[in-house]
Parts: C-alpha cells; structure tokens; sequence
C-alpha cells in the first residue's frame, strides 16, 4: 500500500491518490512539440473547442426541443428562436459552429496532406483523424434532419436512399435505418438518439485515439525533419532553451493556441450575430412536407464535393453509387498510394505540389457545381470532376510518388 503523507493543500492531496502531477507531466510539461511548426498546427485545438461549443449549445437547445414530426420544426422555430430568452443565440452558436467545424477539419486535412504528415509512422495518426471525419459526418447529417424543415426531410429521404444500392440487402438496410418504409417520425427520433447520444460518445473515444496516436511518432514539422526527441528534450531541461528543437505542451504551444483561439472566437461570433445565415438553408425555413418535392435538394456544404461525385456519373446510377462509395474511403488510402518516403512540405516535392494544387482544384468544382441544378453544361463538368477526382488519388498521385522514389529522393 502507498505511504499517504499529511498533505499541505488540496494539490498534494489529489496527487498522492491520483498521481496528478505525473500525468500533467505526460500529458503536458513533458510532452514535446518542435519548435519549427507555424499557426497552422494549432487546428487540432481549435476543432476541440467548436466541439466544445457545440456540446454546450446542444445541451441549451436540447432543453427546448421536441424529437416529433408534429413538433419539432415549431419548437426550432418557434420556441427556441422566439419564445425562449437568448434561444437565437444558442441556435446560431450551434449552426455556425457546425459550419466552421468542417472549414477547420478541411484546412487540419490539407495541411496534413502539404507536408506529409500522414506516413513514416504516422499512419495512425492519419486514419483516426479520418476516421473522426466520417463520424463527425454522420453527426452533421444526423443534426441537419432535426429542424425537420423542407431540406432537412429531402435530404434525409435522398441519402438515406442511398443504402439501397447494397446488393441483395439494400431495401432492409434502408427500412431499418428509417424504422419505417419512409422517412417519418421513427427516422426522425433515430436520428435524434445518434445526434445527442451516440456519435457524440463515438467522438470523444476517437479524439482520445487520436491524440494517444500522436504520442509514439510525435508531431510532424514544417521542414519534415526527423527529430530526436528524448536528445532534445534533454538540451531543454537542462537550460539550452535556445539550441533545443522542441518546446513543452505546456505552458510553451499551448499558450500560442490559446491566442489562435482568440482570435478565431472574434471570428466565429462576428458570424454568429451578423453572418449565421451562411450554416443555414434558406429553403429549411420552410415546414418539411413529403408531398411538395424542391426543385433541387443538396446536402450542406461541407457534403457536397461527395454529392457531386455521386451525382456526376449522370449515365449511371450504379457506377455513380460506386464512385461515391470510393470517394467515401479513398482518402484513408492515402499513406499508401503515396508512394515515396519523402515527409517535407509539397512546394519542395514539384511533382506532388502540382497533384496538391489540382486536387484542392477539382474539390473546389465539385463542390460549386454540386449547389448547382445538374443541367446544361454543368452536368459535364461535374462528370468530368468526378473522373479527375478518382483518377488524381488512384493514378496521378501513384504515379508522381513513384516517380520521386526512383529519382532516389527517399530518406
């Protein structure tokens, strides 16, 4: 049995029966970041507080609303937004930061991609982060069906609709998820228990994976050197501040991040009170009724490069559900379709640079003509994004890494 002291505070106290100060050793003063990394690193923190963020406005919301097809457009639209003190703020709080959560997880991505920090030892890292995307999808999808406006009911009706393209078992997978043979009150309480419950325990479990996978290989530089880190760690120990290649958690990076959150919040609440009709649809206002179809029906935003590459194989349904499908887990393959050992930033690798810039290209068009009524020309630009898409990730990116690694440049 451990030896229990008389504690002087409720510090020492804690620690004797917790061990309190080892683990803010390991999760904080001694765990090292390098020291050559910009603001772009500190993403990672800003997504936890929009997820923090939105578990308080959710509680707030979740106060007021109704999961009842009968009820819960008028306790979003009415109740909240109107009756309830301040219920606007806590709505707009939770829809822009549903919104900005996926600008943040697109940029936290692509910075990854630009200096490689998703191989040699980090794959890891990379697949639970790709893993929290998926599920942080499936969240936003869930959360979009609760106003129960004309959107929210089309588009749950479209992409749950979607399963029934499994073979043989489609048209059971597509009853059970809606509980129903339509998208009604059982879908909606499904979706419901997802959104407030289950994804957001699923999210937290895998944020834990993710920041217990950067522990072994450490976090990635902007020059993609190769640190020692126990030597480094030691140089700052002992007084070399300066020399030394890494700094603590905390109070070092942390405090760095916390100013990026400063600024970022004065962002994020401007768009709150000025500019939150952006995370809104217009066209959700509108009481869902299952016998007036909208012209058009899209998805959010954040969804719509994927709806596009389902969409664009106009000549068939079938092999657009199939790109679809491979667009849903392509991006998990990455660490393996790149080919070359290189880890530095894509302006000093020529041929990954220029995939880099076309595929932020490509996903920008499908994402723009994803909004747009597949008509005219547009449908023949969105087929053409949806090829290039695919062809970038499966042959391109292959191709130019394969390249690389025969020029000798591995390290």
């Amino acid at each position: 049995m451990a030896h229990i002291k008389k504690s002087k505070n409720i510090t020492e106290w804690l620690d004797q029966r917790l061990a309190t100060n080892k683990l803010l050793e390991i999760m904080m003063t001694k765990y090292w970041i390098p020291k050559n990394i910009n603001w772009l690193w500190a993403m990672g923190v800003v997504l936890l507080t929009l997820f923090g963020l939105l578990i308080i406005s959710g509680i707030f919301l979740l106060m007021y609303y109704k999961p009842d097809v009968n009820l819960a457009y008028d306790s979003v639209n009415y109740t909240i937004m109107q009756e309830v003190a301040f219920g606007w703020l806590w709505r707009h709080i939770h829809a822009v930061a549903a919104s900005m959560i996926f600008v943040i997880i697109y940029i936290h991505m692509f910075v990854a991609i630009y200096y490689g920090s998703y191989k040699n030892g980090r794959e890891m890292i990379w697949i639970s982060g790709m893993i929290l995307f998926v599920v942080f999808s499936a969240e936003a999808f869930s959360g979009y069906m609760l106003p129960w406006g004309q959107m929210s009911y089309w588009a749950a009706a479209v992409i749950t609709n979607l399963f029934g393209g499994i073979p043989f078992i489609g048209a059971d997978v597509v009853e059970w998820i809606r509980g129903n043979y339509i998208v009604a009150d059982s879908t909606l309480t499904r979706f419901f228990m997802l959104h407030v419950f289950l994804l957001p325990v699923v999210i937290l479990s895998i944020i834990a994976l993710h920041f217990y996978s950067l522990r072994m290989p450490h976090v990635n530089n902007q020059d993609g050197e190769e640190i020692d880190f126990d030597a480094e760690a030691q140089k700052y120990m002992n007084g070399n501040k300066k020399d030394s290649k890494v700094i603590r958690f905390w109070p070092d990076f942390l405090c760095k991040d916390i100013f990026i959150i400063s600024l970022f919040m004065i962002l994020f609440f401007a768009l709150v009170c000025y500019h939150f009709d952006f995370a809104m649809d217009p066209i959700n206002f509108e009481r869902a009724n299952n016998l007036a179809t909208p012209a058009h029906i899209y998805p959010e935003w954040y969804f719509l490069w994927s709806y596009e590459v389902l969409r664009g194989i106009f000549f068939s349904a079938d092999v657009g559900l199939a790109f679809f499908g491979i667009a849903q887990v392509i991006f998990f393959a990455l660490p393996w379709l790149d080919r070359s050992n290189i880890v530095a930033p894509a302006h000093k690798r020529p041929g990954f640079f220029v995939f880099y810039i076309l595929l932020i290209i490509d996903l920008i068009v499908l994402t723009i003509y994803g909004k747009l009524p597949p008509e005219g020309s547009a449908k023949y630009v969105g087929l053409v994004a949806s090829f290039s898409f695919l062809a970038l990730l499966l042959i391109v990116l292959p191709f130019v890494t394969n390249t690389e690694k025969k020029k000798g440049g591995e390290q």
